[in-house]
Order: C-alpha cells, then structure tokens, then sequence
C-alpha cells in the first residue's frame, strides 16, 4: 500500500454510471456501473462479501451535490437537507471488473415490487436504464483491512454459506473469489426455480437451491436445509427474531448483541456464513450455537433486512 492510500479515507465516495441493465431472472435485475471514479474501488480477485452503500436520487431526479474528494463522506451526505440527499441502502457486489478501458462494478437487485415490500432501491433499479448515475461508497483500492468484508474463514477446511436472496449475490462472488480447492456446502433459498443464476463455485462445493415456489415465507425451506444437513432434526421450526431496530450482525470478531467472544482454543476446521432476514438468521444462530453448540468463533451471521420493516442505510 502506497503512503498516499494509507493516509486517506479507506472508503471512496464515487458517481457511477449505470452502462447495461439486464433482468437476469423474475426476482433480479443485474445492473453494471461505470465511471472514472470507480478505477479506484475495490481490489480485483478480494472481493468477496464487500458492502456498499448506494445513494439513489431523490424524487427530484437530482443527486445531491456532495463533495467527492472529502475525506468525511457520511458527514456530507448528512448535511444535506433530508429531502435533498436521497435515499442510501446497503448492497454486495456481484462482480468487480477491471480491463484495460476502466473498472466497472456489478450488482444484483432483487426486486420487491409488491404494494407495501418495495422500497427506493427496487423502484430505481426497476426503471433504470444506461446513463443513469447514483452515488457508490466503498473500499478503496490497495487498502489492506478490507473494508466492508465479513467473509474471513482463516485456515478452515471447509465452509456453510447460507442464504436467501439478499444474500445470493455475496454467497456467488465468495465462492467465485475462493481459492480452488475450498471445499463445502452452500444454500440458497431464492422466490422462484427461474430464480436459479449460475455460480462459477469450486469443483468441492456443493451448491443448493431452494425455490419458493409455493408461496412459503421466507425461511421456510432455507432453515430445515441447514439443519438437516448439520444433523439437527427439527421437523417445525419457529422464525424469531430479537428485539430493537438493530439488525442481527455477529461475527467472530464482533458481537452487534454486546456479547464477548472468546477466541477459539485451536484453528477451526470449518466456518459458517450465514445472511439474510434477520428472523431467520436469528434462528439459525440459535440452532447453531445453543443447540449444536457450534463455538460463536465460527460462525458469521448478519441480518440483511428484517420483514416488515422498510430498512435504511
């Protein structure tokens, strides 16, 4: 990392421009993002669950006139009076690609368009078309702490990815961004079978996916699979979720419940990535830990979104 990179902000505020829109599924729409800004973002090959933040216009049409080279972007974006700045929501990246003619990041919307699940990101991603420009937040390039990546399995043989559709990108972009001979299981509860994508996993992962086609709340298929296949047989499983507007986000390192983590007596074999909903990831964090007593040093969970309530930031 050069003096100069290590001295700035590790995140980039960064204008992007839609350049292709492609609804790659019923329930997804894939849009690519250019732009000068963006030769800056990220580190090829090291993406894996990277969080971005995305500012979409307000009703307006208009961005925000936010100063892209402050070193403070969140204090930029909220001097802005409210109903200027926008609308910001946090996404993973599908795809970072770089060549000879710039860097261009891709990202997966899923689209909620049913009267009282739609938000801002689902109505713009819905109507977007090349040309269009937001706002994109994210590491800089050459930073070493990674920003914005949970995914840290260490020396662990083998991984659990677990997820529904929120989580379906990061879960494709780990195992495409993991070294070839990971080996391991991952699950993917999607709205519909044509919501299937294909996922350049490696050759010792084996990829599942669970389609909703019944109409089944989210979970339904997702929490059953997981267990099942960790030998813990619950034939009826209730949903919970846990108290306050904060979403569940537990790591190994980071406990959003205020919970102190003991670091793991010896390297552990296997790692557990687990996202989405938070009702059903709290469920599963459950299962996993107080009921399979899998060590909290294990095992990444984080709340995507919670249903019902229309998430910010």
């Amino acid at each position: 990392m050069s003096a100069e990179t290590a001295t700035r902000s590790p995140y980039i505020l960064a204008l992007a421009e839609v350049r292709s829109v492609e609804r790659v599924s019923p329930n997804f729409v894939r849009v690519t993002f250019g732009g000068a800004d963006l030769d800056d973002f990220g580190t090829p090959g090291d993406v894996y669950d990277t969080r971005i933040k995305l500012i979409f216009p307000p009703a307006s049409g208009v961005l925000p006139p936010l100063d892209r080279d402050s070193e403070d972007w969140w204090g930029a974006f909220l001097a802005v009076p409210e109903e200027e700045r926008g609308s910001m929501r946090t996404y993973s990246v599908r795809e970072l690609v770089v060549s000879e003619a710039g860097s261009e990041v891709v990202v997966d919307f899923v689209l909620h368009l049913q009267p009282g699940l739609t938000g801002p990101a689902s109505t713009w991603a819905s109507a977007a078309k090349p040309g269009d420009e937001i706002f994109l937040v994210g590491p800089r390039r050459g930073r070493e702490d990674r920003g914005g990546i949970e995914y840290a399995p260490g020396t662990a043989s083998s991984v659990l990815l677990a997820g529904d559709e929120t989580a379906a990108p990061a879960i494709a972009r780990i195992l495409e961004d993991a070294p070839g001979d990971l080996r391991g299981t991952a699950f993917i509860e999607v709205p519909t079978a044509d919501d299937i994508l294909p996922i350049a996993a490696p050759v010792g992962v084996e990829v599942t996916w669970l389609p909703r086609a019944g109409g089944e709340l989210h979970g339904a298929l997702l929490i059953p699979a997981v267990l099942a296949h960790l030998g813990d047989a619950h034939t009826a499983v209730e949903v919970r979720d846990i108290d306050g507007e904060e979403l569940l986000w537990e790591t190994p390192v980071y406990s959003g419940l205020g919970e102190e983590i003991a670091p793991a007596d010896a390297p552990a074999d296997r790692y557990f990535w687990i996202a989405g909903e938070s009702g059903v990831v709290t469920t599963l964090r459950r299962h996993l830990v107080k009921d399979l007593g899998i060590d909290r040093a294990q095992v990444a969970f984080m709340g995507y979104w919670r249903r019902g309530v229309a998430m910010r930031g």
